[in-house]
C-alpha cells in the first residue's frame, strides 16, 4: 500500500483553512454568532427581569416547526407556557430573523425587539416595559 492520497482543490493547492485564528469571533459559525446575540439580549434584559426570567428557558432553533401554526406568516419566535414538568420557554428562530436583516447590527436590533415581545407576551405586559429601547432601532 502506498501513502494516502492528499486531496487538493481544482487548482492543485492544498486544502484551505480559515484565515481567522480559532479563538477569534470571525472563526465562529453564523449559528454560533446568533446564539451569542441571543445570550447578549437575554443578559441585557435579565438585569431588569432577573426573578421572572430565572423561570424561563430560552432556546434557538434554525427554523420553526409549523405543525400547530395556524397563521399564514412565519414566526420569528414563540413563547410557550410551563406545562407539567416543562418550564416556560421562549424559542427564537434563527433563519427567519436572519433573512429579514442585512447585517449583524440589524440582526441584533430585530432580535432585541423579538425577545422583548415574547417576554412581554409571557408576562402580560408591553414590550416597552420589558425593554425601554423596544422599536427604537438603537443598539444601545
Amino acid at each position: 500500500m502506498g501513502l494516502p492520497r492528499i486531496r487538493r482543490d481544482r487548482h492543485g493547492h492544498g486544502l484551505r483553512t480559515s484565515v481567522a485564528p480559532p479563538d477569534s469571533p470571525l472563526s465562529r459559525s453564523r449559528a454560533q454568532r446568533f446564539d451569542d446575540l441571543v445570550i447578549e439580549t437575554i443578559d441585557r434584559l435579565d438585569q431588569r427581569w432577573r426573578d421572572q426570567l430565572s423561570k424561563v428557558e430560552f432556546a434557538v432553533e434554525d427554523v420553526p416547526t409549523l405543525d400547530d401554526w395556524t397563521h399564514n406568516w412565519v414566526p420569528l419566535a414563540r413563547a410557550f407556557a410551563a406545562t407539567g414538568a416543562l418550564p416556560a420557554r421562549i424559542v427564537v428562530f434563527r433563519r427567519p430573523i436572519e433573512t429579514r436583516t442585512k447585517n449583524h447590527d440589524q440582526t441584533r436590533e430585530l432580535l432585541r425587539d423579538v425577545v422583548a415581545e415574547q417576554v412581554a407576551e409571557m408576562f402580560g405586559t408591553e414590550p416597552q416595559e420589558v425593554d425601554p429601547s423596544y422599536g427604537s432601532g438603537h443598539t444601545s
